[in-house]
């Protein structure tokens, strides 16, 4: 399970329908949803990162 912190949840949740997008700095970043409330979760993540 991969986890990022929810902001309108104000905890850390598992992430729902989690991808690694591409930042335009060639930064990798987690995003999916929060299973609660649905808001957009984001999360920086190291280059070596695997789902």
């Amino acid at each position: 399970m991969v986890t990022a912190r929810c902001m309108k949840c104000r905890k850390e949740v598992n992430v729902k329908n989690p991808t690694i997008v591409t930042m335009p700095n060639s930064r990798k970043a987690l995003k999916g949803t929060c299973p609660y409330c649905g808001t957009t979760v984001f999360k920086f993540v190291s280059k070596d990162f695997k789902l």
